[in-house]
């Protein structure tokens, strides 16, 4: 188990891959797996200061789309649970809070614990793809300009590798 942990942190290594290290570990964590993408964007940034905007980008970009698979995800159970029950499921406090917003709630989706679960209520809901998508790349686009000032706020000065 060790060298498999190993092998996959060499595969990932952050100045050998960078963007696309960033945009896969951002998409992996907006899925419903419990991960954090902010130490690989705040990483790559602290060795490569020059690649701010990209990586805050692709990471924005990947987390969307991970969102988006969330989202896809929860309609896929909501069709697969309407064969198997043939009635819709009560509506809880939470679900009729997100119909009232709409794809607009999808602003939240940065938002720790809840987000991504979010995402995949918005598909479950059924609201317009394409809408709740453009919600949850703002808010995440906007999480990671700030996490990633605060952290170079935090921790200033370059890295040294070697």
């Amino acid at each position: 188990m060790e060298a498999w942990f190993h092998a996959m942190m060499a595969a990932l290594a952050l100045p050998k891959y960078g963007l696309t290290t960033v945009f896969v570990v951002a998409l992996v964590s907006a899925t419903l797996l419990p991960m954090g993408s902010e130490p690989a964007v705040f990483g790559l940034i602290k060795l490569n200061p020059e690649l701010f905007w990209p990586a805050v980008l692709v990471a924005t970009a990947g987390n969307t789309v991970g969102g988006a698979i969330s989202w896809w995800m929860g309609y896929g159970m909501e069709m697969a649970y309407e064969k198997v029950r043939h009635r819709k499921p009560s509506e809880l406090k939470a679900m009729a809070w997100l119909q009232r917003f709409g794809a607009k709630a999808c602003l939240l989706a940065w938002l720790p614990v809840v987000g991504d679960p979010l995402c995949a209520v918005a598909g479950w809901l059924k609201l317009p793809f394409w809408p709740c998508v453009f919600y949850m790349a703002i808010g995440k686009f906007a999480r990671y300009v700030t996490m990633t000032v605060l952290l170079l706020w935090v921790f200033p000065g370059r890295l040294s590798v070697g």
